[in-house]
């Protein structure tokens, strides 16, 4: 629509196509919707003329007859269908596959469907909302899907409500007497969405559970599992199924395999680790040659497809791992017990094993079903101790493992991996979880001894069957094509988001610009690919150290693509790898016991290619549980840190700007990477613009600066638990 001086010619087109909602069976011309909105003056009624033939040629409205108007038919009044996204400052927004910018959504045209729906929208045509966008109201809502939601119960002898932690949904929750169950006054509850009424304020919920007491530490973490609607209780029939199975490491089983105990193996893992799902072994050919074995718990031979605890484990799709305490995909029996390779117990494997020179190259391979015998557990501090000294249990074996792992690790980077170091932030937790202190762990040489050779061998058993392309009859003709398998995938960096970091990079004195710029193209392009890589990794080193650094780094691992599973290989570009998979561990993902029932199929059985759209769904979920658990670990560490600052009300940080938003400054703590923010309206020295270019806030009247970096004392002024959310309140800015 052409723009108008007229100040009201917005509030105008509102009232038109209001009109016409209300009316969608009439017809009018411009005198009589005129006379009907009490609009007079032939200046006015020209511009209603103007709206009409504006409306028309936009598809709101259909000329039935010279000069006259209708709505126009429901296919071309562009409606649309998409997923609604609730916010709790009442500006919802729906977005489209296929469209960058969402529709924005007011309330009292959102037919309170809720975050997740499937909704149909109608665009209010000559319409864009005030932060220029386009805006739509929802006319149908096509699909509900299944909502649950965690708060605290409000219970008085007339009604009770639950106001839900989650900001998503900006309504508290009528909870009718007859679906209240047990809960109690005060407790922390799950609800499940039952309805909303068309006229009610207020949706309807049922009571699903009593989580206990609201801030005891087991009641949060439970919260926090079922908000993401991920599982916090183990099913007893589950449990009973697993107790029932034996060791079945009889000797006629070990006959099948290779025979693997009486080589040196050890496991090496997290100090509070229970479920050990792979080991190295290590052992000189008589020509000289290593012999490595990465030995993975053969978790398929205790857990079948048409199990009960199969079922379970696919619902899961992954182990959960919060602040303080692991929710294991596999009942405890086998994820402990069975399949965890503990020392000087016999344990039956799936194993690669290489044939390795003293530089690292792999002559041969073997993918082959093992018995094993762990001679020693190790977890990362004691493996660590050994390879700085070179003193202690199997030190020669740790120290070969060590040298062969830092030459694949360097021909990795070599061929264009990227690399990140980021501090994973830790806990030390009383005997009621209540946080005590906080600390870094740093990844070291023990930790990347393992992950090389993991990665080795996803990428060995990756290749073993995407590199094996046969004739197959496809649609009726025989294609050459790789049969179908689970690929690791791993999607280029998003350009905008690459050239936004060179561009925040370059304001600290970092030039990353040259090395960023052109285009993402279709095919992983690997010498691209290196030269990026090459600019992140010299990025991270360049600032190791720095105040910037947990910011920057932070922002690169944000302009890479999501990880997921897939049938469609496309290859791992963080990796640099052109075929990879998860072998390694199979406790605790299940895509990985898929990978291993897919080998035994095609290299030990021989069998036809499975179907490939049935997998891909399987890939498709285990992606989705996937995220969910990250989430759902992030919000875990979020909460810890809220609760370690409760106790710090008043105290004063030095922290760096990580964050800038127009409602307010966001601050992480040198000291303990807590993360909270320092609301715009209480920064009163002045009134300050945001500069989304610039990242950063502006003094109108004394023009001065936030920037992305730069280095505040704040004190903590405000936390919220429920919320996750800490509120900090600046002393001053130091640089």
């Amino acid at each position: 629509m052409a723009k108008r001086n007229t100040k009201g010619t917005d509030k105008l087109v509102a009232r038109i196509t209001e009109w016409f909602n209300a009316h969608p069976k009439d017809s009018y011309n411009y005198l009589q919707i005129s006379q009907e909105l009490g609009i007079f003056g032939r200046s006015n009624r020209s511009d209603v003329y103007d709206l009409l033939v504006d409306l028309q040629q936009q598809g709101f409205l259909k000329e039935v007859s010279p000069g006259r108007y209708g709505l126009a038919d429901r296919q071309t009044q562009a409606e649309l269908i998409g997923v609604f996204e609730r916010r709790h400052n009442g500006m919802h927004a729906v977005r489209i596959e296929g469209n960058d910018e969402p529709y924005l959504v007011f309330d009292g045209d959102d037919m309170q469907a809720l975050t997740g729906d499937k909704v149909r929208i109608q665009k209010i045509l000559g319409h864009r909302n005030r932060m220029g966008g386009p805006q739509a109201r929802v006319v149908e809502v096509v699909e509900r899907v299944k909502h649950r939601y965690v708060g605290v119960l409000q219970k008085t002898s007339k009604y009770a409500f639950v106001t839900p932690d989650n900001r998503s949904l900006d309504k508290d929750i009528y909870i009718p007497n007859e679906l209240l169950g047990k809960a109690k006054n005060g407790d922390k509850v799950v609800v499940d969405f039952e309805r909303w009424p068309a006229f009610s304020k207020n949706p309807v919920g049922r009571i699903a559970d009593v989580l206990g007491k609201e801030g005891e530490n087991n009641t949060e973490m439970h919260a926090i599992l079922a908000e993401y609607g991920l599982p916090y209780k183990y099913p007893e029939n589950v449990v009973k199924a697993a107790e029932r199975i034996d060791d079945g490491c009889t000797p006629e089983e070990i006959a099948k395999r290779l025979d693997y105990r009486e080589v040196t193996t050890f496991t090496i893992d997290p100090a509070d680790a229970k479920d050990y799902d792979d080991a190295l072994s290590i052992k000189k050919l008589k020509n000289g040659i290593w012999e490595v074995g990465v030995h993975i718990a053969d978790v398929t031979f205790y857990v079948h497809p048409d199990s009960i605890i199969n079922k379970e484990a696919y619902a899961r799709a992954t182990s959960i791992y919060l602040v303080d305490r692991t929710i294991p995909m596999l009942p405890e029996k086998l994820c402990n017990n069975l399949c965890s390779l503990r020392p000087n117990e016999d344990k039956l494997c799936y194993s690669v094993i290489f044939e390795m020179d003293d530089d690292a190259n792999v002559l041969r391979h073997e993918i082959v079903r093992t018995v094993i015998r762990s001679n020693r557990r190790f977890n990362y501090e004691e493996a660590q101790e050994i390879i700085e000294t070179g003193q202690g249990d199997f030190a020669p074996e740790l120290l070969q493992l060590d040298r062969l792992a830092k030459q694949l690790r360097a021909r990795r980077f070599a061929e264009g991996a990227i690399g990140f170091e980021r501090e994973e932030v830790k806990f030390v937790l009383d005997e009621k979880g209540k946080p005590l202190d906080v600390y870094f762990k740093v990844s070291k040489d023990a930790n990347k001894l393992i992950e090389e050779f993991m990665l080795l061998a996803n990428r060995t058993v990756a290749e073993a069957i995407g590199k094996d392309v046969r004739p197959q009859r496809i649609n009726g003709k025989m294609q050459k094509k790789a049969k179908s398998f689970v690929y690791r995938i791993h999607d280029q960096p998003s350009q905008e988001k690459l050239e936004s970091l060179a561009l925040l990079a370059a304001r600290f004195g970092h030039n990353v610009k040259s090395i960023f710029s052109g285009k993402k193209s279709d095919v992983v392009d690997y010498s691209k690919n290196k030269q990026i890589s090459q600019g992140i990794n010299q990025l991270m080193k360049d600032i190791h150290n720095r105040p910037e650094e947990n910011m920057l780094s932070t922002l690169a691992i944000r302009t890479q693509a999501k990880a997921v599973y897939s049938t469609e290989n496309i290859g791992h570009y963080g990796l640099a790898f052109q075929y990879y998979t998860h072998f390694t561990s199979p406790i605790r993902r299940y895509p990985d016991c898929m990978v291993h029932r897919l080998l035994d199929r095609y290299l030990n059985q021989k069998g036809r290619s499975v179907v490939r759209e049935q997998l891909e769904e399987e890939c498709k979920h285990c992606s989705e549980m996937e995220q969910l658990a990250v989430q759902a670990e992030r919000s875990s560490i979020k909460y810890k840190q809220a609760e370690f600052l409760k106790d710090r009300m008043g105290q004063v940080f030095e922290g760096v700007i990580s964050g800038v938003s127009e409602w307010g400054i966001y601050v992480e703590l040198k000291e303990n990477l807590c993360e909270g923010m320092i609301s715009l309206r209480d920064l009163r020295d002045d009134h300050y613009i945001y500069d989304e270019r610039n990242f950063c806030l502006i003094g109108r009247r004394t023009h001065r600066r936030f920037t992305l970096g730069d280095t505040l004392r704040v004190t903590v002024a405000n936390v919220n638990l429920d919320r996750k959310t800490i509120d900090f309140a600046l002393v001053e800015k130091t640089r």
